[in-house]
């Protein structure tokens, strides 16, 4: 048996491979490749044996078999510190192997497209490649393996020198183990939509990090922002942050709610957010009048907040966008007079986030403790019900576009909710509250006199007519409502003795 360190490396991604091989050999390394990598290494003028060479065993089946034999595991798998792991591989002629470099088959890649035919998605599954990391990873107090090109400069430097330790070795086999995990979800995933699954018998997700977090919701509790792969809809995780300091747990959950309700609107619009619940909602034919209307619906929850706008943020609106604190701006882009106004308050963090794609089956994950709630997202919305006419006044084609918009914005506030709205744009918002009329009272004092001919949306139906008394009394003229109480009829009937149009959308929009 041959005292000669022995590395195998199989990669899709070649990213550095050349140079990290050159320093294996400098290192005292013979090098074992297959395929594509062997002869990007030949290219370059490295010697290199072959897979086929140790296994004595041809590559078959188009390279789905290449590796998986005992030439190659059992010199991963073989215990050094085992005499009898080591006279048998001695007996069988099987040479230890001493490092692995593998990065795997680009499946995710591959399903990210949306036409992919599934026979080309299956032969992107890597079968070889997963085995022998995880034999490697298995075998880290002899084998050191590398999936991650960002590790190779670290190992070469601790191969050279004779420094790299058991406890690198270690956590080296941990990324590989998180590597295939990862690997295994997006199959699992990609699977279960072709069997349309949602909720298999075990659940598979995989998030990678964009960054740790100076702390959580507070200083004592830590925190890191992970993003889902391949997502397509609008998304902080794919955001550019123009401008400002470093994100907070707190700022990233705030800005998530203002972008979910942003994308709800087609017409130029502007949400502010505060605590994740929407204070001011504005629309308008141009994204300076959308943000007028948006600050006017609640001039002082605004300070401090978030902002999100569904169009380009000209210089008109950066200079009223100014003109008070606010922690962050969100706009799928920003012109450059925009963007020179808007940096010259050093903290306000400005984002850009694409906001035309969308999630197809999206779900929605909701940690408990010990366990995980999932469920569809709540797209709902009027594109997909008719609305009915509960009482004897019909709205009016303002009010019903009123309506519309106090929907869309009721669905993204916390139950119980009721949002008061006029003129494209909301007066006031009752979050969170633990009985209807409570959130009711809330949102029309806010309002003020603005509330007379406004309209008053509920994410659920009343239980008694004491929402609608309270509205009728601060001169709200039109409800939208799910309906479906036992007692839908009481509030019918103090709707038509305040002459209160009220409609029923059937579909409740709770948000715990």
């Amino acid at each position: 048996m041959s005292n000669e360190k022995r590395a195998l490396l199989s990669v899709s991604n070649k990213e550095g491979l050349e140079s990290f091989a050159r320093g294996l050999v400098a290192a005292g390394y013979s090098l074992i490749s297959t395929g594509g990598t062997k002869r990007l290494l030949e290219e370059a003028g490295l010697h290199v044996g072959s897979v086929s060479e140790v296994t004595r065993f041809p590559e078959i089946m188009d390279g789905r078999v290449k590796t998986l034999h005992p030439s190659i595991h059992g010199g991963l798998l073989g215990k050094r510190e085992n005499p009898e792991h080591m006279n048998q591989l001695a007996e069988l002629d099987i040479e230890p192997i001493d490092l692995v470099v593998v990065n795997l088959y680009p499946f995710e890649e591959t399903i990210a497209n949306p036409d992919v035919a599934e026979s080309e998605a299956i032969e992107n599954i890597d079968i070889g490649g997963p085995t022998m990391l995880r034999a490697a990873a298995k075998s880290f107090q002899d084998v050191t393996v590398v999936v991650d090109p960002g590790d190779y400069e670290t190992v070469l430097q601790g191969l050279t020198d004779e420094t790299l330790t058991l406890s690198e070795r270690r956590r080296l086999a941990a990324k590989v183990f998180r590597h295939t995990a990862q690997y295994d979800s997006f199959i699992a995933e990609y699977f279960a939509g072709l069997t349309e699954e949602p909720y298999p018998e075990s659940y598979s997700v995989s998030y990678e990090k964009v960054q740790s977090l100076r702390y959580g919701e507070n200083p004592h509790q830590s925190a890191a922002f992970y993003k889902k792969a391949n997502y397509t809809g609008a998304s902080l995780g794919q955001a550019e942050q123009l401008h400002g300091k470093e994100l907070s747990y707190n700022n990233i959950q705030d800005a998530n709610a203002a972008l979910e309700v942003v994308t709800e609107f087609t017409r130029p619009a502007a949400v502010a957010v505060k605590h994740m619940n929407p204070c001011g909602v504005g629309t308008a034919e141009d994204i300076s009048s959308a943000y007028e209307k948006a600050y006017e619906g609640d001039p002082v929850s605004i300070f401090g907040g978030i902002v999100a706008l569904n169009r380009e943020v000209d210089e008109k609106t950066a200079a009223k966008l100014n003109e008070i604190f606010l922690e962050i701006v969100i706009a799928p882009s920003f012109s450059d007079g925009a963007h020179r106004i808007l940096t010259k308050k050093k903290n306000i963090r400005l984002l850009v986030v694409d906001m035309t794609g969308k999630e197809e089956n999206e779900h929605k994950l909701t940690s408990v403790a010990g366990g995980l709630l999932v469920q569809e997202v709540d797209d709902g919305n009027l594109n997909t019900v008719e609305l009915e006419v509960a009482t004897d006044r019909t709205p009016t084609e303002q009010e019903l576009e009123d309506l519309r918009l106090g929907w869309q914005v009721v669905k993204h506030v916390k139950s119980n909710a009721i949002v008061i709205a006029k003129a494209d744009h909301t007066l006031g918002i009752g979050a969170g509250q633990m009985n209807r009329v409570g959130a009711a009272k809330i949102a029309l004092e806010q309002a003020g006199e603005k509330a007379q001919g406004a309209i008053l949306a509920s994410d659920a139906f009343f239980p008694m007519p004491d929402t609608v008394e309270t509205a009728a009394a601060s001169g709200v003229k039109a409800i939208i409502q799910p309906g479906g109480s036992k007692r839908d009829q009481d509030s019918i009937d103090a709707c038509n003795k305040h002459g209160i149009a009220m409609v029923f959308t059937r579909m409740r929009h709770f948000k715990h």
